[in-house]
């Protein structure tokens, strides 16, 4: 049995509330979730969801029209002056909004056992897991598919020594033909992770890798959970 394997039955067997067992059964065939969070800062263990937004994916469609969006109100830490910058959400826009610790219900039936795609998919869902352990008392159990992981893959899985990695946003958009929306955007980012996954998720099934020029040593490549 995997390691995901064995933590989804520790984190059923540990579930809080079991209104939400339905988190730990299979979502439908060929669908996935795309996730976004906008946040007051780059730490979990201290910093707010501002806004969350999430898509459906069925095969190879993005459901625009089977979306969840909330702008979101800090209850600990509000958004820094460089956070702002980046995403642009004002303290009067968050000032009568719902509570993360509100809004997780209707995400969570949203997603449900649903795998979660995103780009650094990991932070944004251990944003989300501090909110769950007070609310189902888990972590949660969703699969994740990083898809600057996948990206990694298609143009430097096979790179030689001396080969630069470059796995921004921006740079893994281009190389796949998907035309930017405004970024820092929850629902934009949802929308653009999912669009490279499907892009991804093809070149992987056609076995094509994306060009790439050699440089100096780059990072490793992040992992997804």
């Amino acid at each position: 049995m995997s390691r995901g394997a064995l933590w989804r039955l520790f984190y059923r067997a540990s579930l809080g509330d079991h209104a939400y067992k339905f988190l730990f059964e299979p979502g439908p065939p060929d669908e996935a979730v795309a996730l976004d969070c906008e946040t007051t800062g780059l730490d979990p263990r201290k910093d707010d969801i501002l806004a969350i937004a999430a898509v459906r994916i069925r095969g190879n469609r993005i459901l625009t029209s089977e979306r969840f969006e909330a702008i979101v109100k800090p209850e600990e830490t509000e958004a820094s002056a460089d956070s702002i910058k980046v995403h642009r959400i004002l303290k009067r826009d968050v000032a009568d909004a719902l509570p993360m610790r509100r809004v997780l219900p209707d995400l969570l039936r949203f997603i449900g056992g649903r795998p979660l795609v995103g780009y650094y998919i990991a932070f944004d869902v251990r944003m989300l897991d501090k909110y769950a352990m007070d609310l189902i008392e888990v972590k949660l159990p969703n699969p994740q598919i990083e898809v600057s992981s996948l990206y990694y893959d298609r143009k430097y899985g096979n790179a030689p020594p001396g080969t630069a990695f470059d796995l921004r946003f921006d740079s893994l958009l281009k190389d796949l033909g998907i035309p930017p929306l405004a970024a820092h955007d929850a629902l934009n980012d949802a929308v653009m992770a999912a669009m490279a996954w499907l892009a991804l998720r093809d070149l992987q099934a056609r076995g094509v890798r994306i060009p790439r020029e050699r440089a100096g040593q780059g990072p490793p490549p992040p992992t997804g959970g």
